[in-house]
């Protein structure tokens, strides 16, 4: 039965005391209505102990505890003081209202704890006339409290580094496709109008905003002469070949003449075309920028556009950094999955990973075995960038080196080096950064990384050793061979017959040992018998 409920509000902490309360009764209707009755209510209930929060940063703090299930040390020491340990002739029972914060209590300070229904529903009366039962508070100091509290809370968790938003890069992304399908099929546009009156530039001029360029500068073909030459050069990045081709294309075509309003609507056209793929120019700049500084190592392995869109897919850095390889791998082929599921066929290999170069210059064989190789690099530089103070490209330069080892490996067999050599090796070159930074200033240089003990001890006795044999010389450090599946059963066979011959050998020694002993014992009573 409850004795004691814990009460957590804007303005501190508050214990109350349960007088009249029944489990069986507390379930009937009357009772329940019973509840928001005040003068029937606080026959049930009594206060016990008030503790307020001294300022608006530590209503803060303990908010965020409790919203964690955390107990910190001014709940800790509340609780202590307040309810004494449990024992045969003091029974505590304390309710409240979270069940992760129930078990920490529990665990901290050893006080039983209950979430049941009759525990939540003396929380919701107090709740109900918490300005009432709570002595030192007005009727509009709680409600104020409670939206001061919620202001803060709310600001904390929206707070963000104006440096590092990843919100920035999602929309940055999906605007960067749309401009694409948007420029292609109006390129596309384009080519079909002015066509009609030009139709050999088509030949001349595939690029879309290159020929988007030359029908804005052009027009009317019949205005094309050599004077204009100079000018259509520069625009075909000083083609004179080209230039001159599309004069004289100019000249000979078969085009149909256009009036002055088609042409006007054309010319309007070709610049929206054109300013569309300059801002997607600049778009892309921005997009790489943004990239390179808040997740440069993921960029430095996938590039901008495709870490752009598994930070996007996944809704921000902080949520991809927490999915694990196997989801950064099918992420974007979600459908693709939950039909293999459905139809128990064949699951994706990978979902927007297949656009890395990677995948495509692995072998058909390695395509799979490459991409959870890369989602798992993936995984780790996006926690690295997401969780690092100062996130650096150099983390992903050296995973991706590690992803080059391993397509080499798959064609010449060569052994990659593994995660912790290329971090460590990372490490050491950031801290000597540190180290040349601090011996441009007067202080002393400090160090980040602590040597290994155990690896340098054992190097030292082997040292030792090779210095006490005098003339022997250091053996060369065996590397571990690959075997195949045969392999590695006819080593289980051989280990297994091994085992089963010891344990033959063991039990015959131990049956030799009997009969000595069996054979010492007649000996020795036929000895008595004889005396």
């Amino acid at each position: 039965m409850v004795t004691h409920v814990l009460f957590e509000s804007a303005s501190g902490y508050a214990i109350l005391e349960v007088k009249l309360i029944e489990d069986i009764g507390s379930k009937s209707r009357a009772v329940q209505e019973s509840i928001k009755d005040l003068a029937k209510f606080g026959k049930m209930v009594s206060l016990l102990s008030f503790s307020p929060f001294k300022n608006a940063a530590q209503a803060l703090e303990n908010c965020n505890d409790i919203s964690e299930g955390i107990v910190n040390d001014y709940l800790k020491n509340l609780l202590e003081l307040n309810l004494a340990k449990t024992s045969k002739k003091s029974r505590v029972l304390l309710a409240v209202s979270d069940n992760v914060l129930a078990s920490n209590i529990k665990n901290e300070t050893g006080i039983p704890c209950d979430v049941s229904e009759t525990a939540q529903e003396l929380i919701r009366g107090i709740r109900l006339h918490a300005s009432k039962l709570l002595k030192g508070l007005q009727t509009d100091d709680l409600k104020k409290a409670q939206l001061g509290l919620g202001h803060s809370y709310s600001r904390a968790k929206l707070k963000f580094n104006v440096n590092r938003i990843d919100n920035m890069i999602i929309q940055a992304i999906a605007l960067l496709d749309q401009l694409d399908k948007d420029v292609n099929l109006f390129a596309m546009r384009m080519r079909e109008w002015y066509g009609y009156h030009f139709p050999e530039l088509v030949r001349l001029v595939p690029d879309n905003h290159l020929y988007a360029c030359v029908a804005q500068f052009i027009g009317d073909k019949d205005t094309l002469t050599e004077e204009k030459l100079p000018e259509l050069t520069s625009i075909l990045n000083d083609d004179s070949t080209l230039a001159q081709n599309i004069l004289d294309a100019a000249r000979g075509s078969m085009g149909s003449s256009l009036s002055e309003i088609d042409l006007l609507n054309i010319n309007a056209f070709a610049m929206r075309v054109v300013s569309l793929s300059d801002y997607r120019k600049s778009l892309i700049s921005y997009l790489s920028e943004k990239m390179n500084l808040v997740a440069p190592s993921l960029t430095a392995l996938l590039g901008e556009r495709i870490g752009a869109r598994l930070i996007s897919h996944a809704g921000s850095l902080t949520n991809l950094s927490k999915y694990p390889a196997s989801t950064v791998q099918i992420l974007g082929a979600e459908k693709a999955l939950f039909r293999a599921l459905k139809t128990k066929g064949n699951t994706p290999k990978y979902g927007l990973l297949y656009h890395s170069t990677f995948i495509g210059r692995a072998g058909a064989k390695h395509k799979g075995r490459i991409s959870r190789f890369l989602a798992n690099k993936c995984s780790i530089a996006s926690r690295i960038d997401c969780y690092s103070e100062n996130p650096t490209p150099k983390f992903g330069e050296a995973l991706r080196a590690q992803v080059e080892e391993r397509l080499n490996f798959f064609e010449s067999g060569a052994p990659p080096s593994k995660n912790a050599d290329a971090i460590r090796k990372v490490l050491e070159e950031l801290a000597l950064e540190d180290e040349d930074e601090d011996m441009d200033m007067d202080g002393p240089a400090l160090t980040t990384l602590e040597p290994s003990p155990k690896k340098e001890k054992k190097k030292k006795r082997k040292s030792d050793a090779m210095d006490v044999d005098g003339e022997e010389e250091e053996e060369p450090s065996t590397k571990k061979v690959k075997l195949s599946k045969e392999e590695k059963k006819a080593l289980k066979k051989a280990k297994k017959e091994q085992a089963k011959l010891e344990a033959a050998a063991a039990e015959g020694e131990e049956a030799t040992k009997k009969k000595k002993e069996k054979k010492e014992k007649k000996e020795k009573k036929e000895k008595k018998i004889k005396a």
